[in-house]
């Protein structure tokens, strides 16, 4: 890593036994700081201090509900938005000025070739990605740069005109951000949509890079983490919190992929501020 105040920050919570994007951010070449980021009513906590020693950070997640706000007052913890926004004190606190905010299931990071021959590709020098990313970030006013998600391609990887179908301002999962660009995510459940959205409306710019993607664990599919609250309050409720802070441009639809799901809808022209070309400007006439 050529950037010594970088370094990734991994939310986890009751899976001791198994934390892969720690082991596969290592298999794909990064060899900068870690941290585990755990909350205090996690009972496992004890055994990620056991296992990983000194990159464990512990917050007090109380604290971070009266400080955060969670969208609703159901007093359910049960969340990663307390841990994220918590990771600016805690990036503050060890002289880190960029860093990753990750989840804790990733076993894959992915070269998205538009190559048909290329393909997919695996990772192998994720130092020179990161290294890559930071310096696009600093050369944006972005608030967060994420990386892709390897279901962003399901349907191929372009629009049928050889490019890249990203458009959207939206960055989800994984988020690159600095303690100089604070924000605070929103909501319990659903909170990088939220943010991005919420924050998007008001001028915030939030990017995904579409040439490299993580792979993670299908959601409510890995036990513990944040399974058990999924199968409680079902992706109906999950949807619903980015409409609660979004109504003008978020409503709840179904999403047809593998089997029918619900799942938010996002109405991007009445989302992001829309830049009009120089050329439509109205020409003063004598």
């Amino acid at each position: 890593m050529q950037n010594k105040k970088f370094a990734v920050f991994i939310m986890v919570h009751g899976r001791p036994e198994k934390v892969l994007t720690y082991d596969t951010i290592r298999r794909c070449g990064y060899t900068g700081k870690i941290y585990l980021v755990a909350d205090n009513l996690d009972s496992t906590s004890c055994i990620y201090k056991d296992k990983y020693k000194d990159e464990v950070l512990v917050f007090d997640k109380y604290d971070a509900a009266y400080k955060y706000d969670s969208g609703d007052n159901s007093g359910d913890l049960r969340s990663t938005m307390f841990a994220a926004n918590t990771i600016f004190d805690l990036a503050e606190q060890m002289g880190v000025e960029y860093f990753y905010i990750m989840c804790d299931d990733y076993y894959e990071f992915d070269y998205m070739f538009k190559d048909e021959i290329k393909g997919m590709k695996l990772c192998k020098n994720l130092d020179k990605i990161f290294d890559l990313t930071i310096d696009f970030y600093k050369s944006t006013n972005a608030l967060s740069v994420a990386f892709a998600q390897t279901g962003d391609f399901i349907g191929g990887i372009d629009n049928g005109k050889g490019v890249y179908r990203f458009s959207k301002r939206k960055a989800m999962n994984s988020f690159l951000c600095s303690t100089k660009r604070r924000f605070n995510f929103l909501g319990r459940m659903n909170e990088d949509v939220t943010t991005y959205v919420n924050l998007g409306t008001r001028g915030g710019l939030f990017l995904t890079i579409p040439v490299f993607a993580v792979n993670q664990k299908d959601t409510q599919q890995v036990k513990k983490g944040l399974t058990e609250m999924y199968l409680d309050n079902g992706t109906y409720i999950k949807s619903m919190f980015s409409v609660i802070y979004n109504p003008s441009c978020v409503r709840v639809a179904m999403l047809r992929a593998n089997h029918l799901r619900i799942h938010h809808s996002i109405s991007w022209k009445n989302t992001t501020p829309m830049i009009i070309d120089e050329k439509y400007k109205k020409q003063n006439h004598v």
